[in-house]
């Protein structure tokens, strides 16, 4: 009886520590989607929002910019998110080394741009890639180009502009994640590769990246939510030029809001496409990645 009592009691204290945390869930996270999904189905601003059915929907099918922008999402995803994920396996595999000197230094400087001000780099990195910056101006001293390129106003160098930032941004980020799971692993598996004569290639095909599969699969879902949500990039350094053509689906959202005439049941159906996109591929993530 008094082993009951006990368990009761601690039940009790438990939810006292859980209730807070979940209405506080239900009050900032859950109601404001539900919220959301039902103004997905309306038209109007403000206090002035009218049922229309799917008509949001609907406009999705035939509006130009957000086809645009759901193109360059998918784009910014498919090209970065696996150049970022394996470039930060690259690293963090040679920030491992216990015999490179430095590494703190290496690992302190390669992750620093996820705690840099987005502002700042952004700025940045427009100076540095206009057309009189210093980027023109190297590869014209090295005779690799003969005039400046327009990287804020071409829309391929553009694109290509937000993929090297997001990149630099965020590849340190994923390396911190490989180097924990690294160091977890045993050197004795190591030990016994290099007896059997396994090249440093070999042992980062056939050991390091099988080892870190669970947190390869965390971060590729990470990287994919944060690149289907990628807002800031696009908005401080080409504002979505030119003609749209980096615009990508987060923006658009703020576009609709804030820019645009206000149109909170569009930009809410719009906002829904990201959640869609973001469940889908995490299920086929968590599916391909868990075979077992």
């Amino acid at each position: 009886m008094k082993e009951k009592n006990i368990y009761g009691k601690l039940d009790r204290m438990s939810w006292l520590f859980i209730i807070p945390s979940l209405v506080l869930l239900i009050a900032f996270v859950f109601y404001p989607m539900v919220q959301a999904f039902i103004t997905s189905f309306q038209t109007g601003v403000a206090n002035n929002l009218q049922f229309d059915g799917i008509a949001n929907y609907k406009r999705l099918l035939t509006d130009s910019t957000f086809k645009k922008a759901l193109f360059n999402t998918v784009l910014y995803l498919v090209v970065q998110v696996p150049i970022m994920i394996l470039l930060a396996l690259a690293i963090s595999s040679m920030l491992n080394n216990k015999k490179l000197k430095f590494r703190g230094l290496f690992r302190t400087a390669i992750f620093l741009p996820c705690v840099t001000s987005l502002v700042a780099y952004s700025i940045i990195f427009k100076s540095l890639f206009a057309n009189d910056g210093f980027v023109n101006a190297m590869l014209m001293n090295l005779n690799l180009i003969s005039e400046p390129i327009n990287w804020l106003t071409s829309t391929g160098f553009a694109r290509l502009l937000i993929i090297m930032a997001i990149t630099w941004r965020w590849t340190g980020y994923n390396m911190i994640f490989y180097l924990s799971g690294l160091q977890s692993i045993d050197d004795s598996i190591y030990e016994a590769a290099d007896i059997d004569g396994a090249t440093g290639l070999q042992k980062f095909r056939y050991m390091t990246i099988p080892l870190l599969k669970p947190i390869i699969l965390f971060t590729t879902i990470n990287s994919t939510i944060g690149t289907l949500q990628l807002f800031d990039e696009p908005m401080n350094i080409t504002q979505g030029g030119p003609a749209n053509t980096t615009i990508t689906i987060s923006q658009y959202i703020y576009n609709l809001l804030f820019k645009y005439q206000p149109n909170f049941g569009y930009a809410a159906a719009v906002s829904f496409v990201i959640v869609l996109l973001i469940v889908v591929l995490s299920f086929i993530q968590l599916k391909v990645g868990d075979k077992e």
